[in-house]
């Protein structure tokens, strides 16, 4: 039997959109036997109030691979928001994860070595589906690209670290 290569783990972000509905995503990818593996099952059995962790599913039935967790970074504190990350939010990140295998981002031939942990942010605001679903995935998709890319490289970060402004900041 031929042993795959490990693929570590890795770390991918991405703030797609714009008003209540912008995407922020964190996320790790890494394999299953590794501290992405133990994050992964630690995250699913360690359920708290107001952050339900859930799986990414394409359908009931259908999951993502590589399996992939969702974790709320909002609080949770209705029916409405809970609607939000169980509908859109969680489609939106499957149909990304699925994409990612499809399109060679994420190599077909390990998505039973690994999992990817995604920190999903949907602002208690949020009111568009629609715009929910478009903004995360596209933000999901730019976060497993530069993971698994190693981007951004620390010569561009270095580079950018005295130029750029903070979206939610702005130093006076």
């Amino acid at each position: 039997m031929v042993s795959k290569p490990k693929l570590g783990i890795r770390f991918g972000e991405a703030l797609v959109g714009e008003g209540n509905e912008v995407a922020h995503i964190d996320l790790i990818i890494g394999d299953k036997d590794g501290p992405a593996g133990v994050g992964f099952a630690f995250g699913l059995a360690h359920q708290t109030h107001g952050h339900t962790k859930l799986y990414a599913v394409l359908t009931p039935n259908l999951p993502a691979k590589p399996f992939t967790l969702i974790v709320p970074k909002v609080t949770i504190e209705n029916m409405k928001q809970a609607e939000q990350i169980f509908g859109p939010a969680q489609y939106a990140v499957a149909k990304a994860v699925v994409d990612s295998v499809a399109e060679g981002v994420i190599p077909k031939d390990i998505v039973d070595d690994v999992v990817i942990i995604v920190g999903v942010f949907i602002h208690p605001a949020a009111k568009d589906s629609d715009k929910i679903y478009q903004y995360n995935y596209e933000a999901v998709k730019q976060a497993i690209k530069r993971a698994m890319e190693g981007e951004p490289r620390i010569d561009d970060i270095l580079a950018q670290k005295d130029k750029v402004t903070h979206p939610f900041y702005q130093k006076k």
